[in-house]
């Protein structure tokens, strides 16, 4: 199974870029679907995006396009999350899963304690 650990939140500025990292232990990292959740208060899990094993496939939400990019190092067991032009409206938990299926929410199972981002304006 895998371990993950998220690192890189902290308080940023309105239309700053911020760099996410998703750190993974234990076996089958590079057999295993990645992404990233995140989570507002008061509101439910969202899905920012997936990549799939080899990366060569990423899936964005659509709410999110244009300003992210996933990406994936198998080599160092490492997942980032890179955010542009940063809104009030990102502030959030972020974490990182591991699942079956890059593109399919649903099929993540193995979850971060997540990591916070706060955006001030």
């Amino acid at each position: 199974q895998v371990q993950l650990v998220e690192s890189g939140g902290g308080l940023v500025k309105a239309g700053d870029s911020l760099r996410l990292s998703c750190l993974a232990s234990g076996r089958g990292f590079s057999f295993t679907a990645m992404g990233w959740f995140r989570q507002a208060p008061g509101k439910d899990r969202e899905f920012v995006g997936g990549i799939n094993r080899s990366g060569s496939s990423v899936y964005y939400a659509d709410s999110m396009k244009g300003r992210i990019t996933i990406s994936r190092d198998n080599a160092k067991n490492m997942m980032d999350l890179q955010i542009h032009s940063l809104k009030a409206e990102d502030t959030a938990v972020y974490y990182c899963a591991a699942g079956l299926l890059a593109e399919s929410a649903k099929s993540f199972h193995s979850w971060g304690q997540g990591t916070q981002v706060t955006v001030s304006s």
